[in-house]
């Protein structure tokens, strides 16, 4: 049996990290994880471990749990530090957090490239995880972003399955229009506290906040200057509901207010908590943006990767693990996405049968096999270390571009202000 820790420490009234299960007497052969999430991030851990102990006998897996927010300030406190003593073998990190890490503690990361097949992987995922060529990560859940709509509500505008692959934004807002005209729902909504939308869009066509060396990449860039102006249409046109807060958001689209919702896989079991409404969803892919280069109808939002710290008491262990059933075992991705919803970012896992089976709550679409197709077209891109930041400085406009009194460029131009002293 594995030894795992499930339920925060915090609700269960321990500190920070602490284990619910007292430390064996073999310890020194049993491989450490931190996470989060017992239901999505920890379970999957647990699988994953009784796989590999079927074949392994010896080998025992002890999970810590924390909030996401405490990992990363304990790990990045100990790193700073220069303290690896309490350290995991194996730690899971946020992808938009990577690069912070891997940059700013640049040898407390065991490269994994040279370890296992990254080939076997969607390659945006590696991308995110990869320094000068090098990757650190076994990719892990990816958040493929899909466009998750009412049919019967599209279908009363005028609108089927097929009138929604391929298209751009611009075709999107005419849709939208008329929905709103015709069935009176608007097309979407969209939070007026959160500009995290601009993260996809701005993936869609490979581009981001930063340049590949790390320097602000807002100013006179298309891609940017094109995402903030697209969020303000949202912000501005009666095809989207302004609503404040995680609560607003979802209960717009569990309650058929509006029509749809664009997201990552992620978002399926939410969408799927309200059985009145089976049978009525479909999915589609993103939009694109029409007048860019390069411009795709795919693109993330979300995710985290396992990694294998280099002080890591069992980092053989861990390897081997990690490649044996993480990087190879296409039965466990099937499971883990039934039971958990965790879609892997394993490519030949898309040929299994779980990702090839229809789901009637979707209309019989094969939702699985449309989200790994879409997760092999989403661009590469690198998030740098201060995605946050500059979220932080969208937010800070939103008024203004809800107003639309004022230029792009010049909303830009105030971004990137606020972006270069928050960095500095």
């Amino acid at each position: 049996m594995s030894l795992i820790s499930f339920g925060t420490c915090r609700a269960l009234g321990l500190a920070a990290g602490v284990s619910l299960l007292a430390v064996s007497a073999s310890q020194a052969e049993t491989v450490t994880v931190w996470c989060w999430d017992p239901n999505f991030n920890g379970a999957t851990m647990e699988e994953a471990a009784t796989r590999f102990k079927a074949s392994n006998p010896d080998f025992e897996l002890n999970v810590v749990l924390f909030d996401r927010d405490d990992l990363e300030q304990k790990l990045q406190a100990q790193f700073a530090a220069g303290v690896t003593d309490g350290l995991p073998d194996i730690v899971l990190i946020e992808d938009y957090s990577a690069q912070k890490f891997l940059l700013s503690y640049p040898d407390s990361f065991e490269p994994l490239g040279e370890h296992i097949d990254m080939s076997k992987f969607a390659q945006y995922k590696v991308d995110i995880s990869s320094v000068d060529g090098t990757a650190y990560s076994l990719p892990f859940d990816s958040g493929v972003t899909g466009w998750f709509y009412r049919t019967d509500i599209l279908a009363e505008a005028g609108y089927s399955p097929e009138d929604l692959e391929d298209i751009t934004w611009d075709q999107f807002f005419e849709i939208g229009e008329a929905v709103l005209e015709k069935t009176g729902h608007p097309i979407i909504g969209t939070q007026v506290d959160s500009s995290s939308a601009t993260r996809y869009m701005m993936q869609s066509a490979g581009s981001w906040y930063f340049t590949p060396e790390g320097d602000a990449n807002l100013v006179g860039n298309p891609v940017f200057e094109a995402s903030v102006e697209l969020y303000a249409r949202f912000l501005q046109s009666p095809i989207s509901k302004r609503v404040n807060g995680w609560p607003e958001y979802t209960g717009t689209f569990l309650s058929g207010e509006v029509a749809s919702v664009i997201s990552g896989v992620w978002m399926t079991a939410t969408v799927k908590s309200n059985p009145d409404f089976a049978g009525k969803w479909g999915v589609a892919p993103v939009p694109r943006f029409g007048d860019i280069e390069g411009s795709v109808n795919a693109s993330n939002t979300g995710g985290s990767s396992w990694y294998v710290l280099s002080s890591a008491p069992e980092k053989e262990s861990a390897i081997e693990f990690l490649d044996t059933v993480w990087g190879g075992d296409v039965d466990f991705y099937q499971k883990i996405l039934v039971d958990r919803g965790a879609f892997g970012s394993l490519l030949e896992a898309r040929e299994g049968p779980a990702f090839q089976a229809s789901d009637d709550f979707f209309g019989g679409q094969p939702v699985w096999l449309n989200f790994s197709q879409w997760m092999s077209e989403i661009p590469g891109v690198n998030y740098g270390i201060f995605t946050y930041e500059v979220q932080s400085a969208i937010q800070a406009q939103i008024p203004a571009l809800t107003k639309g009194d004022q230029p792009i460029e010049e909303v830009v131009k105030a971004i990137d202000t606020q972006v270069a002293q928050l960095i500095r």
